[in-house]
């Protein structure tokens, strides 16, 4: 009896280019980019920032004194994404975080020539 053929995930692409890809190394060639749009009490604006920055890949891009802040958040997927903007929403010193953009950057991997 013939056995079936092994499933192989690659990109045939970059298979005719000499270039292999798995399935493990197709999800760290993508990131997951969110930009969030945070409303803070504007007396507790330095609490807020240093507790956003303790998520993982979170970073302030630009603060108001007035309150507002843009976050742009960095992940490996789209859930950690949402986790990120619901730790946001519920932290006691945001009155509000809003998901303004959110996209995915494919990084290039790199070839055996490259290296």
């Amino acid at each position: 009896m013939a056995q079936a053929p092994i499933a192989r995930h690659f990109d045939r692409r970059n298979f005719i280019n000499g270039r292999w890809v798995t399935e493990r190394d197709a999800d760290e060639a993508s990131v997951e980019i969110a930009s969030i749009l945070v409303q803070a009490l504007p007396q507790r604006l330095d609490d807020a920032a240093r507790a956003i920055e303790a998520i993982p890949g979170a970073q302030i891009y630009s603060r108001d004194p007035k309150g507002k802040l843009v976050i742009v958040i960095e992940a490996s997927s789209v859930s950690a994404v949402g986790a990120a903007l619901n730790a946001i929403s519920a932290m006691p010193t945001v009155l509000t975080a809003a998901l303004v953009f959110h996209g995915t950057d494919e990084r290039e991997l790199p070839t055996d020539a490259d290296t």
